[in-house]
């Protein structure tokens, strides 16, 4: 069994072009060399992703602010408590609106790739 609080967990900063600014911290959640990854993903204000694809499915859950959630035919506002699913495959980007910060907890399998492509 493994618990932890998320208020433990220090954040880090994440270090990766996937991002339009360097305003994004990491929380791992759950221990490396398991079946699943579990992370906060903490955004500044105006800040996400570039579009980009994971080799499995990719669920979000909102956990602070208000955040865009966008595929290449649709773009949602989500906020707390909002569940978001991204199938394996699907171009996509999330990240915080211009007024407000934002936070979710990405979970994916362990083995997923992420692949920047084209916006």
């Amino acid at each position: 069994m493994h618990v932890i609080n998320m208020k433990d967990v220090e954040k880090t900063p994440a270090k990766s072009t996937l991002f339009t600014s360097s305003e994004v911290s990491f929380q791992p959640l759950i221990p490396e060399g398991g079946d699943y990854k579990m992370i906060v993903v903490s955004f500044g204000k105006g800040v996400r992703n570039k579009f980009h694809t994971h080799e499995s499915d990719q669920i979000l859950v909102v956990t602070e602010g208000k955040g865009i959630v966008s595929t290449e035919g649709a773009q949602k506002e989500v906020t707390i408590g909002d569940v978001i699913l991204f199938s394996a495959g699907e171009k996509h980007w999330h990240g915080a609106s211009d007024d407000s910060t934002f936070s979710h907890i990405a979970i994916s399998r362990a083995e997923s790739k992420t692949t920047q492509v084209e916006d």
